[in-house]
């Protein structure tokens, strides 16, 4: 077991995507999924927690941390579940007990519905993506219309550069002012991976700011229910009192789901494992027991 992980590479559709290895290779295998604009080693907390007993493994996604951008820019959510069918295929991981955020929570509540004997345990914080409300509000808009939306956005993104900050505290200050419940040294962890210093001595963030820009297309809405009907595995559903994500018990999306125990956490946001990290941890340590 490593008290810092290592660094390994594997392919992905002819990425080089990295991961974050804590050691321990003969313990049961954990995979830990940041979200989007994120990197692996935001959770290094819970992998430390948890690298005891577990052979920790913690992916950058596509486009995200020290992975490979997509050449074409285009971030759609199968590339994604690919990558991760491709790390549990290739480091003979399951069956493996997932804990993700976010994007990485939608990613690998997708993966548990299409191979549920894989997996073992799955937390998803905030994982199930925009609220019912949120989809027939965007579904109100013409088809057509969100295909010329996407290519304006794509159009944009391509004149833009990456944000440059002149030192790296700029872009801590950046990060203090995205999560207000951080505390100086989370803020600080959390900068020094996730920002790259450039030739000229600027700093910019690791992600492809293309992923900012969701495809035009994704699965339709029963469709991914029926995935969620499908995951075999006891799950948790982890949410923040004060996130602007939508509670699935009280909207509707928990009965889609066999073996399902949502929790909300109280003065937590989105990023419910920064922001109330003992009492995160407290309930996915009982979970996982």
């Amino acid at each position: 077991m490593h008290a810092e992980p290592t660094s390994r590479r594997y392919i992905s559709q002819r990425l080089k995507l990295h991961y974050a290895d804590w050691g321990n290779a003969s313990a049961p295998p954990l995979v830990l999924m940041h979200g989007g604009r994120d990197h692996c080693r935001s959770l290094d907390w819970i992998a430390r927690d948890f690298a005891r007993d577990y052979h920790v493994i913690a992916p950058d996604l596509r486009g995200h941390g020290d992975s490979d951008w997509s050449p074409d820019g285009e971030y759609p959510m199968h590339g994604f579940v690919y990558d991760l069918a491709q790390l549990i295929h290739q480091l003979k991981l399951a069956p493996v007990t997932i804990v993700a955020h976010s994007l990485g929570g939608n990613i690998a509540i997708r993966y548990a519905g299409l191979y549920p004997d894989n997996v073992r345990k799955l937390v998803a914080i905030e994982g199930l993506g925009p609220s019912p409300k949120m989809i027939a509000e965007w579904e109100k808009t013409p088809l057509a219309d969100r295909i010329r939306a996407w290519i304006d956005n794509k159009r944009a993104a391509s004149g833009r550069t990456p944000r440059r900050y002149a030192t790296l505290d700029d872009a801590l200050s950046r990060m203090k002012d995205e999560n207000k419940f951080l505390s100086d040294e989370q803020a600080r962890h959390l900068t020094e991976h996730g920002a790259t210093c450039n030739e000229d001595g600027t700093w910019s963030w690791k992600f492809d700011p293309y992923v900012n820009i969701w495809p035009w297309l994704d699965i339709p809405q029963a469709e991914k229910e029926a995935l969620w009907s499908a995951i075999a595995c006891p799950t948790l559903l982890v949410y923040g009192a004060d996130s602007w994500a939508s509670n699935p018990e009280k909207d509707g999306r928990a009965k889609h789901f066999r073996n399902a125990r949502v929790v909300s956490i109280a003065k937590a946001g989105h990023w419910v494992h920064h922001d109330q990290f003992e009492a995160f941890m407290c309930v996915v340590r009982e979970f996982m027991r």
